[in-house]
């Protein structure tokens, strides 16, 4: 999977590290060229199973390498495990609790809205099908969990 770095401003502070966990390569493209145009810094890592996911946050495997991210992006519907599972186990993680997760799915189902919830989630947000609204939907996404909110280092 891909591995976006953006940097408008090379003087400016260290990058954010976001991870996308998302397994369709449209919505995959989509979130990276939105995050291509947003002018915070950030490199978008990017993996398309719950098992990777997690092997990716606890720095395992292939994975002994990566950054903690600041924020996560999780699809509910991903294969091996899906969002709703990795939610419980990393929020279950004292070391990983405290990394906000973004649940970005396509689902409007009532029962996952509350799920995620009641798993901790930070926020749903139901993927926009225009393309137009689903980078304005991301840009809002990184306005607040990356400018405006402070996040733990």
């Amino acid at each position: 999977m891909p591995e976006v770095s953006h940097f408008p401003d090379p003087a400016g502070p260290q990058a954010i590290e976001v991870l996308l966990v998302e397994d369709d390569p449209g919505d995959v493209l989509m979130t990276t060229e939105a995050f291509e145009l947003s002018p915070i810094r950030s490199t978008l890592h990017v993996v398309g199973d719950g098992e990777q996911a997690l092997r990716f946050l606890r720095r395992s495997g292939e994975f002994t390498g990566a950054p903690r991210p600041s924020l996560i992006l999780l699809d509910l519907n991903l294969p091996r495990r899906n969002g709703l599972e990795v939610l419980a186990e990393l929020k279950a993680d004292p070391d990983l609790l405290t990394i906000p997760v973004v649940i970005f799915s396509t689902s409007q189902a009532e029962t996952d809205i509350k799920a995620s919830y009641q798993l901790h989630a930070n926020a749903y947000i139901t993927k926009p099908v225009s393309l137009d609204r689903f980078t304005e939907a991301i840009r809002q996404v990184d306005d607040f969990f990356l400018t405006l909110a402070k996040l733990p280092g």
